[in-house]
């Protein structure tokens, strides 16, 4: 049985621009929401490169404030600042050269000043969260719970590379997003408020036992707090009815992911390897298809 979303789009007090969106023909609203996608997925270019060096500057420039060093990192640096630029040449990012995708295209994937290769990650990125906006547009249509899904969206893919790039998941997204699906649950948006507090703790929960007994048996770490903050987060949303789908799929996918690697011989058995994406992809097939995706849910 699928998460008992709310039936009306609209729930009480929704603004009247929402009302007004409904009327639009639902391909329209589908294909506007990906142009927001493409947008958005500009961005999270600069959030997947920026947010862990973010991290790692002020973790260096508190441990220097302490021990009365001088900082390492004492120029500002955030999302906004300093302005994109070329890592080979250092070359400032026009505003015709950052349209999501096209500017790729119309340079043929190269810096315009050196013409060093420009990664096409960028407009993979870019077309993936177009493309998950879309599905989502599509899924739930104009509504609150839509605008939602979309943050949602945008926060497992942003932590999913991340995760990938570093093997980190930024409790600058993770705590937030937990925060975030308790919030929208005060008025049931997606379930009732009590599920979703028992998802969050039951989620956390969870993998943190797992972790636990991973460490009795193995004498190493597993998986990494990160992991259980953001499947708390996935509780938080989904309620605790989902996490079966959400542990049983994650789990799944993440081992299937580790034997094809240590079959094609990309890794050993003991590297580890991110297992956020595999939470943010459970989660992504739930917030799409309900938790009734598998039968082994305990929906009743």
């Amino acid at each position: 049985m699928a998460l008992a979303y709310s039936v009306s789009p609209f729930p009480a007090g929704s603004d009247q621009l929402l009302q007004a969106l409904a009327v639009l023909p639902p391909a329209f609203m589908v294909a506007v929401t990906a142009v927001l996608g493409l947008v958005v997925g500009s961005f999270l270019n600069v959030v997947i490169h920026r947010l862990p060096r973010m991290m790692e500057r002020e973790e260096a420039n508190y441990i220097a404030e302490l021990r009365g060093d001088p900082l390492p990192y004492p120029a500002r640096y955030n999302l906004m600042v300093p302005r994109s630029a070329c890592p080979h040449c250092g070359h400032a990012i026009a505003p015709w050269e950052n349209v999501p995708v096209l500017s790729w295209l119309a340079l043929r994937g190269r810096c315009s000043a050196c013409k060093a290769r420009i990664s096409a990650r960028y407009p993979l990125v870019e077309l993936a969260c177009g493309v998950l906006s879309a599905l989502v547009a599509w899924r739930f249509g104009p509504g609150v719970q839509a605008l939602a899904a979309l943050v949602l969206v945008w926060a497992l893919l942003a932590l999913t590379l991340i995760d990938a790039d570093t093997q980190l998941l930024p409790d600058q997204i993770t705590l937030p997003l937990l925060w975030l699906g308790l919030v929208l649950n005060l008025g049931g948006l997606f379930v009732p408020l009590a599920d979703a507090v028992i998802g969050a703790a039951a989620g956390y929960l969870v993998l943190w036992t797992a972790y636990w007994l991973f460490r009795l048996v193995r004498g190493k770490e597993g998986m990494g707090f990160g992991d259980f903050k953001l499947m708390a987060a996935l509780g938080a949303w989904f309620g605790w009815q989902a996490l079966p789908a959400l542990v049983l799929l994650s789990s799944v996918a993440g081992v299937a992911f580790g034997l094809a690697s240590i079959a094609l011989r990309r890794q050993d058995r003991d590297t580890p390897f991110p297992f956020g994406p595999f939470i943010a992809l459970a989660g992504l097939v739930v917030l799409v298809f309900g938790s009734g995706v598998l039968p082994l849910t305990l929906l009743p």
